[in-house]
Order: C-alpha cells, then structure tokens, then sequence
C-alpha cells in the first residue's frame, strides 16, 4: 500500500479514536498515527542496504573470500553512497509499479524485499514493552493497523500474505526471486 493511503487510513482510524476513545489523549493518537506511518521506514533501510551493502547478485557464486574481494574492488571502486530518502521513495514506487504490471502468476513467485518492522513477532515485542510504559500499546495499536491495511492491500493483488511473520517470510522468500528494477 501506498504512502499516502497509510497516511489518509491512519488519519480517518485516528479521528475514529479520539472521538470513541477520548481517553487515549492526544498524545496517544499521534503516537498511533505516526506508528502506523512511520513502520515503513524499514523500507528505508532496506533500501539504503541494498543500494549501498548488499552484494551483486552475480558475486554470490564466487568461491572463497579473496576472489570474492577482488572482483567488488574492481566493480564498486569508487561506488557513491545513497542514502537519500527522495531516492528511496521513488525507486520504492517505481519498482511496485512495475511489480504490479507483472501477470499475478509471476508477482506470486517473486518478493520486493525483507522488510523486519513487517512481521507479529514485532508486534509480540512491542506489545510485551506494553508493559512498561502504555506509550507502547499506541505503537503497537499504530503498527497493527498498518499490517492490517498491508494484509488487505496484498490479498487484492497476490495470493498470498506476505509481511505477516518474519521467521516464515524469510523461509519463504528463500524460494521466490527478488525483483529488481
């Protein structure tokens, strides 16, 4: 889903709690929206890693170190650094477009990316530190949202849930291929 959808969802769940549950304060709904937003900046991250750490594809065949060594120094010597957020938010968009072009048969037996804010266990930790300051609950309220809208969005085009668990995502996507722009 979308940025913006997660953003004009969150602000309509976040009115609809306020005016039902005026008792979570304001701080409390902000907390829950920006949580519910703000989830995504694991998409950040995995794009900063992918785009500056993670090795080619076409190096994970060599056999030992050295040569492994030899061949990123010849092909990265003088590689720039991204971390721009403009940069990550249009590669993000671009590469779900094209991801969404693909016939369904074809976007099931792929993946976009690991994604480790996207999962229960998460939200198992962030409920259990519930428990030491209610600050928590309104993340783990904003965060479950999120999923939630991500499980909807997903059910519409693939047919299969992904970003449910990390653990079976990971086993999962060991199968499926990694598209790439």
């Amino acid at each position: 889903m979308y940025p913006k959808q997660h953003l004009f969802l969150g602000i309509i769940f976040a009115i609809f709690l306020f005016i039902f549950f005026s008792e979570i304060g304001i701080i409390g709904i902000l907390i829950i929206l920006l949580s519910a937003i703000f989830i995504d900046v694991d998409h950040y991250i995995y794009y900063v890693y992918q785009k500056n750490y993670a090795l080619p594809r076409s190096f994970l065949g060599f056999g030992n170190s050295r040569t492994l060594r030899c061949a990123i120094s010849q092909e990265f010597p003088n590689k720039k650094k991204d971390f721009s957020l403009i940069n990550a938010y249009e590669n993000s968009m671009d590469k779900t477009k094209k991801f969404l072009l693909l016939p369904k048969s074809e976007r099931n037996n792929a993946y976009l990316g690991f994604y480790f804010l996207h999962g229960i266990e998460i939200l198992f930790l962030i409920l259990a530190l519930s428990f030491f300051s209610k600050y928590f609950l309104f993340i783990f309220a904003g965060f479950s949202f999120h999923l939630l809208l991500d499980i909807v969005h997903q059910t519409t085009y693939w047919d299969r849930i992904d970003k449910f668990s990390l653990i079976y995502d990971y086993i999962k996507f060991k199968d499926k291929k990694f598209f790439q722009l």
